[in-house]
């Protein structure tokens, strides 16, 4: 297949990159940040660390949407929550009944509106337990190497999988791409799990403004991630839904993750935050207290630390106005 990557961000561009470099397919990317496709432009590519080693030139193409004429098999869709209505839009002359969309994005909310531009049956969502740094417009650091990804897919519409061509074929090429993908068969729970997951180490490590790894070596982090797995656990069954894995599981998933496979990485939150650019908090914390709130269960955690990250957000724009004057 051929894809587009719908934001050249840190994920975007990663996912774009080990595509178009490990399982040699052709790949484009389409952006709206000005300074970052003029980046990519006069060098020629995106330069490219992993875990900030062996920093080198890879070579891209990027268009605006008002630009792009080419018409890819499949996009993939990796932005920020409250940027995606406006990058849809500015796309949608591009869109075509044939294509298929994956998109492996943070928070809750994206997929409903991907499914205003495509049927249901060809979308197709994923998790990703995979980091990536920005340092600036046209260079990006990756972290975790090959072994340290994973990432789980599912069809939107939750069809059986079995004869699926389509999704075996994205299968193969982030396999071959070592993305690393499970494919499961629970939409909702996966997608839910993944919120979780974020809820813990992307608000806490960009409210401190720390890595992953310097949260898994504090002591009180397994007490800590256990509170805030068993309240949004809590709310999730109360709200009927079942999620990939048990509070245990999680737990340890969170932990992993934090001190063994990426330790060095800051989350995207926390590159908002210090960007002061709008984070994704209400779509992450916020959304599992507004899960909670619905079925009668109270998330104190986790209203608690989504107005906490906003006081962050303000206070960090008070001591930085030259940073909240340029986002």
């Amino acid at each position: 297949m051929k894809y587009a990557v719908i934001g050249a961000g840190g994920m975007g561009v990663q996912y774009g990159v080990l595509l178009q470099e490990l399982a040699g397919k052709q790949v484009d990317f389409i952006d709206a940040w000005d300074a970052n496709i003029a980046a990519i432009r006069q060098q020629g590519g995106v330069y490219v660390s992993q875990d900030g080693q062996n920093r080198h030139l890879v070579p891209i193409r990027v268009w605006h949407p008002e630009e792009y004429d080419g018409r890819p098999d499949a996009w993939i869709v990796f932005l920020k929550q409250h940027q995606l209505d406006d990058m849809l839009r500015r796309c949608a002359h591009l869109f075509h009944n044939d294509q298929i969309v994956f998109s492996a994005m943070n928070g809750y909310g994206h997929f409903e509106k991907l499914a205003a531009y495509f049927a249901p049956e060809r979308i197709y969502g994923g998790t990703a337990l995979i980091g990536a740094y920005v340092y600036g417009p046209g260079d990006v650091n990756f972290t975790g190497g090959a072994h340290a990804k994973a990432m789980n897919m599912c069809a939107y519409d939750g069809h059986d999988a079995t004869g699926d061509a389509r999704e075996r074929e994205l299968y193969d090429d982030f396999a071959a791409a070592t993305l690393n993908p499970t494919i499961v068969d629970d939409f909702q729970g996966m997608c839910l799990a993944k919120i979780v997951f974020n809820s813990v180490l992307n608000t806490l490590c960009t409210m401190y403004r720390i890595r992953f790894g310097e949260f898994a070596a504090h002591p009180s982090s397994r007490w800590m991630t256990e509170r805030l797995v068993d309240e949004a656990y809590t709310a999730a069954e109360r709200a009927g839904i079942t999620l990939l894995g048990t509070r245990e599981s999680e737990v340890a998933t969170i932990l992993h993750t934090a001190g063994v496979a990426h330790p060095l990485h800051y989350p995207s939150m926390y590159q908002d935050l210090t960007r002061c650019r709008p984070t994704e908090v209400d779509y992450i914390n916020g959304y599992l207290a507004r899960l909670g709130r619905e079925h009668g269960y109270e998330c104190a955690l986790h209203e608690f630390l989504t107005q906490e990250l906003h006081l962050a957000e303000r206070a960090y724009a008070i001591h930085h106005p030259e940073l909240a004057s340029a986002a």
